[in-house]
């Protein structure tokens, strides 16, 4: 359904040149989302994937562990849209006191990203309602150190922003002047917490729409936008644990991902926006079961081939630390686990003996280890854009 332009575009009078901020109309779309039978199916589809996922956690042996991965997956993720180049293994290098194999700014900024996630999770387990208020403080929290912490952390812009070009006069979307953010945000929040029409799905679909077109801060608006979809999931108690990302996602289908958010501003094209984020939900939860399911496989079956191998408990006990350190070296090793360095180095031997563990990287000295086919099914998807094609996303 074209509906034309959901908001009015207004003309701004500056020096070199004027230039129209778009203006987005409050939520939710007029005239009325249309729910014909196939984008009812869409629903029933993405919430049983929904299901299964918040299920899965039933069947773990430890959910914490595939949370504090997917986190920090997220968070590789969602930075390499903004320009980053980390990886995975960059970031827990850089958790464990290693050197990246990336600019240091970059893999700050991915923790700094998880930082912020931690935070807002936290806050709403705390019972803290979403809301303007808790955006501000995740911002806060995401540009507190590093690249960004010059753009006013945890404070809504005072200033014009543009997406994609050297001024907004040439810039691909400019979001609205910074007078009418307040008011803009206001009415998302009232949005979040009033309108009982929708689904939570779909209110996470609509408000992440708002949310990128207001672009309220002057940097992080991409991360913070992609979070909130989350963040609506669990406050509304559909997820109980924060498993669904959708950046992955986004990230393989960013020019259509852009493209339907213009489509959305300029003809009100919201159907085929929610036929695309449900689309996104159930392939990103469904490939999140079978990772999980996978990662279960694998640890029983080392497991199993350690047994096997009549391998001391040693062994047994290293396995099961690699299991929340997948790239280690043998003095951290032995610290975590109260073990001597020669009983370490004994248990390491035996493991990559088995095709359990690998060396990582090549230095000699203090060297790395990896539980590699661990960290192969966590890193799937994470491998870095090219750089023109990551900045064309969004601040």
């Amino acid at each position: 359904m074209q509906r034309g332009i959901q908001g009015e575009h207004v003309v701004q009078q500056t020096s070199p040149e004027p230039f129209k901020a778009y203006v987005p109309a409050p939520l939710p779309p007029d005239p009325a989302l249309q729910f014909d039978s196939a984008l009812i199916q869409d629903i029933a589809a993405a919430n049983l994937s929904l299901g299964r996922l918040d299920g899965i956690q039933r069947v773990l042996p430890d959910v914490s562990l595939l949370l504090y991965f997917y986190v920090r997956k997220e968070a590789v993720l969602s930075s390499q849209i903004e320009g980053t180049q980390s990886s995975l293994s960059d970031l827990l290098l850089f958790e464990s006191d290693e050197l990246p194999g990336v600019p240091l700014d970059d893999v700050q900024e991915v923790s700094r990203y998880v930082a912020a996630m931690e935070h807002g999770l936290r806050r709403l387990k705390e019972e803290f309602p979403l809301s303007s208020r808790l955006l501000r403080e995740i911002h806060g929290v995401l540009l507190s150190q590093g690249r960004g912490s010059d753009k006013e952390p945890g404070e809504f812009r005072r200033s014009q922003n543009w997406i994609s070009g050297t001024r907004p006069g040439a810039a691909v979307f400019v979001p609205p002047p910074p007078d009418r953010v307040p008011e803009l945000m206001s009415g998302l929040e009232n949005f979040l917490h009033e309108c009982r029409d929708f689904s939570p799905l779909i209110r996470a679909a609509l408000a992440h729409v708002q949310f990128e077109s207001i672009h309220p801060f002057l940097d992080g608006n991409g991360r913070l936008g992609r979070l909130l979809i989350t963040l609506l999931l669990c406050w509304e108690r559909v997820l109980s644990e924060p498993l669904l990302y959708l950046s992955l996602y986004f990230k393989a289908n960013r020019t259509e991902y852009f493209d339907l958010l213009q489509s959305v501003r300029l003809n009100g094209n919201w159907e085929d926006w929610v036929r695309f984020f449900l689309k996104g939900v159930r392939t990103t939860a469904d490939q999140a079961v079978e990772t999980s399911t996978k990662i279960v496989e694998l640890f029983e079956r080392d497991r199993k081939t350690a047994e096997r191998a009549h391998a001391p408990a040693s062994v047994l006990r290293l396995h099961r630390f690699v299991q929340r350190r997948p790239i280690f070296t043998i003095p951290i090793a032995a610290a975590a686990l109260g073990m001597t360095q020669a009983g370490i180095g004994n248990a390491v031997d035996r493991l990559e003996t088995m095709r359990i563990l690998r060396r990582f990287g090549t230095r000699q000295r203090n060297r790395l280890y990896a539980y590699q086919e661990y960290l192969e099914l966590l890193s799937q998807g994470t491998q870095p854009m090219p750089v023109s094609a990551s900045q064309s996303g969004t601040t």
